[in-house]
């Protein structure tokens, strides 16, 4: 066996961290597409 299989750093599900890194993604870019939308609003 592998000695990194023995020591396993985090044991934590995978599919959680994949839901988070795509959560905070989806966020920032809603937050990039208010933002110039609110802009575009003000300028028109």
């Amino acid at each position: 066996m592998n000695e990194f299989e023995k020591n396993v750093q985090s044991k934590r599900n995978d599919a959680v961290d994949a839901g988070v890194g795509f959560g905070v993604s989806f966020a920032f870019f809603a937050v990039l597409f208010i933002i110039a939308t609110v802009i575009h609003t003000i300028g028109s």
